[in-house]
């Protein structure tokens, strides 16, 4: 069972997903900070879950853990890759203070062999609000992605087309 985004949403387990993209569109040439969502074939590897928030999405779900971080260092030995502070170089929190990343897929763009600056942090995430674009990543409405977790295993094929 493949994910496919197309311009209606994500078409998923017999249905279309509402979705939100990067603000840089989809893009084959994808590069760090650009704010696109990379064309291609990729797979989702992992899934991430705040357990003070939520409860695990699936069986193989990982907890978010104060600390987690996920380096877009692009120079660093650990680019594009979960990390623990104290972490020196530049990195996104894991544990927001927003619900974004209550729930997160991760994908295998750019991962693990990542290439610098073609882009790290590609995941799928809760939406701010229907239509608000990401910096890249895929997002959904909370209840849509925790579905859309609960349904996914590692492997599943993830087709983005421009």
């Amino acid at each position: 069972m493949s994910m496919v985004l197309t311009p209606m949403g994500l078409r998923f387990a017999g249905r279309v997903w509402p979705c939100s993209i990067g603000k840089g569109g989809i893009r084959a040439d994808k590069r760090e900070g650009d704010g696109a969502t990379p064309m291609g074939a990729h797979r989702i590897v992992g899934t991430l879950y705040r357990p003070d928030r939520v409860a695990p999405p699936a069986p193989w779900a990982q907890p978010i853990l104060p600390g987690d971080l996920w380096s877009d260092a692009e120079g660093d030995v650990d680019y594009n890759h979960a990390v623990r502070a104290p972490y020196a170089h530049s990195h996104e929190r894991m544990r927001r203070a927003d619900p974004l990343y209550d729930i997160v897929l991760l994908t295998d763009w750019n991962w693990p062999d990542a290439v610098p600056g073609r882009g790290s942090a590609i995941f799928l995430h809760q939406w701010r609000r229907p239509g608000y674009p990401t910096e890249g990543c895929i997002a959904f409405r909370r209840d849509h992605l925790r579905a859309i977790a609960a349904l996914a295993v590692p492997g599943t094929p993830l087709i983005v087309r421009g």
